[in-house]
């Protein structure tokens, strides 16, 4: 006994020996396609768009150098909080130990390309925690005082103290991944160190270890008593 054909279209029915079968809806329109046009790939089917953001450029923002920047000055984090101080994504870490400084997005490159030379054939991933998005404007030389800002010149990033600059994440080792932080360190102003993932955070420029709490940090320096302060004293002349 046959069918009825249900009034679907010829390509969205799955023909048997014995009857018609209609088929569900989620797959008709993937089939009618296939059928429309036999020289059409599957591949073509699919979306033509991703849900993935592209990869920003960190040595320069989107939108441009349209309002002049401040020269402005990273403030040393002392309310508490240690954001941007430990490693998140990979396993070792470069971070800033003496101050805030302002560091160009050319030094900032240098810097990476002095990375990626040392491991040159190893299996790793680079992660950047700052970017530069600070406009530097300049005047010329033997220019009066006054007369504006200045012209665009670089673009720069503020990076305090105690502040990860960059990451290394794969198959490498400690000492390898010491040498090119060392390099990288060398190109870089100012000074840093090396850290590996799960070390302490960092509040300004203070370890934030077990036993030490904000209040502890926050609260006034206590005064010893004087026999322990006299006691620190160096004699002038020896007993």
């Amino acid at each position: 006994m046959r069918t009825s054909n249900f009034s679907l279209p010829r390509c969205c029915r799955f023909r048997s020996n014995f009857c018609v079968f209609p088929l569900p809806h989620h797959r008709a329109p993937l089939l009618a396609a296939l059928h429309s046009s036999p020289r059409q790939s599957i591949a073509e089917t699919k979306r033509t768009f991703s849900s993935t953001s592209p990869r920003q450029d960190w040595l320069a923002p989107k939108r441009g150098h349209n309002q002049k920047n401040r020269k402005g000055r990273p403030r040393v984090r002392t309310g508490g909080s240690t954001k941007g101080t430990t490693v998140v994504w990979g396993d070792y870490g470069l971070r800033m130990r003496d101050h805030d400084r302002r560091i160009s997005a050319k030094q900032l490159q240098i810097g990476a390309e002095a990375i990626r030379k040392r491991l040159r054939g190893q299996r790793y991933r680079l992660y950047t925690r700052v970017c530069a998005n600070i406009g530097v404007y300049t005047s010329g030389n033997e220019v009066r005082m006054g007369k504006g800002k200045g012209s665009f010149d670089y673009w720069a990033a503020r990076v305090a103290v105690s502040r990860i600059l960059f990451e290394l994440k794969g198959d490498l080792h400690e000492q390898i991944v010491r040498d090119a932080f060392r390099l990288a360190g060398n190109k870089l102003p100012g000074l840093y160190e090396f850290v590996r993932k799960g070390d302490p955070p960092v509040m300004g420029i203070t370890e934030v270890e077990a036993g030490t709490t904000l209040e502890k940090m926050q609260r006034p320096r206590l005064k010893l008593p004087m026999d322990i302060t006299a006691g620190r004293i160096p004699a002038p002349t020896p007993p």
